[in-house]
């Protein structure tokens, strides 16, 4: 039987792809996107290049044997030796979370702050003053911003446009791990998106901040007309 050269490359392909998803994509049961795969496996060899941390992302489905999230990626940390970071999203049960093999890798990032469902510190303080219920609950909340994964993933979007927010989100948290530990290591990654990652928050802070002026419009705009219409009963 002849060997065929489209078969051959087929295989290596797919062999290459299989390799590249157990590197630094250890896990994608959702995005499916080879584009995807080499945007964070280049930023994640690089990343463990130059300071010796593996960052690894996980996608998966769901968490298996009714494990929660904090459960399931100490498992998956059992399989690595290497100084270890998992950022895992898991898309039915709504999860994301980060886990580390060794606690001394919470020094070199902000996990609470990556994390956090607030992007911006203004749309912290408001909701502090909306939803504390003391003093040091209000500043905690209005100290709590800064997040790059949630205030995106749980934005509205179409059906279709499901795995776009996924994954451009999740690319978003694993840039900011990754440059918050090249920051703290004292090295440049030439292949982080950091702009863009910045440019995805500003402009969900500037759809924020539009809300705010909209209902403050509204507001002042209904005290007027309700005074106006008194003074005309009178």
């Amino acid at each position: 039987m002849k060997f065929s050269r489209g078969l051959a490359a087929l295989t290596l392909l797919l062999f290459f792809q299989s390799q590249l998803v157990a590197e630094y994509l250890y896990k994608d049961e959702v995005i499916h996107n080879p584009n995807f795969t080499a945007q964070v496996e280049k930023v994640g060899s690089e990343l463990y290049a130059k300071t010796g941390i593996s960052l690894r992302l996980i996608m998966i489905r769901e968490l298996p044997n009714e494990m929660n999230v904090v459960e399931y990626q100490q498992e998956v940390l059992k399989d690595f030796s290497e100084p270890t970071i998992l950022l895992t999203f898991s898309e039915l049960n709504s999860k994301v979370d980060i886990s580390v093999n060794d606690a001394s890798l919470y020094e070199y990032f902000d996990k609470k702050q990556v994390l956090s469902p607030v992007a911006s510190q203004v749309q912290a303080i408001i909701m502090a003053m909306m939803y504390s219920n003391s003093w040091e609950h209000f500043k905690y909340m209005a100290n709590d911003y800064g997040g790059t994964i949630l205030p995106l993933i749980s934005g509205k979007s179409k059906p279709e446009q499901q795995l776009g927010k996924y994954s451009g989100s999740m690319f978003n948290g694993y840039i900011d791990i990754a440059e918050q530990i090249a920051v703290s290591k004292g090295v440049v990654l030439e292949s982080a998106a950091g702009n863009a990652n910045k440019n995805s928050i500003l402009v969900l802070k500037l759809v924020f901040y539009g809300f705010i002026i909209y209902a403050i419009f509204v507001f002042f705009k209904r005290k007027i007309t309700n005074k106006r219409l008194k003074s005309e009963q009178k």
